[in-house]
């Protein structure tokens, strides 16, 4: 069945850096398009990043230039290298497999910035 494991979360200082994976299963990876979204406590989900099947990226405001989505369709993964990390990133990140209409929700990783 399709399967999306994140991980790679925990806790990190502010101007620390974390890389996120994101394992795919039972799916047609190299065509799925591939997002990150994160959860903060009493807040909606908000999209990150997403990585296209050809590669090409998009970012949230807040992340430009502190944050890269990428993809190893070898792997079935997808990855978010996060760097310059502020206590405001702190929250769920969930990683999302989109094709042919149907979406799926990986259960997400905690990231956790604080000193």
């Amino acid at each position: 069945q399709v399967q999306l494991v994140e991980s790679g979360g925990g806790l990190v200082q502010p101007g620390g850096s974390l890389r996120l994976s994101c394992a795919a299963s039972e799916m047609p990876f190299s065509i799925v398009i591939m997002r990150w979204y994160r959860q903060a406590p009493g807040e909606q989900r908000e999209l990150v990043a997403t990585i296209a099947s050809g590669g090409s990226t998009n970012y949230a405001d807040s992340v430009k230039g502190r944050f890269t989505i990428s993809r190893d369709n070898s792997k079935d993964t997808v990855y978010l290298q996060m760097s310059s990390l502020k206590p405001e990133d702190t929250a769920i990140y969930y990683c999302k497999a989109s094709w042919f209409g149907m979406d799926y929700w990986g259960k997400g990783t905690l990231v956790t910035v604080s000193s």
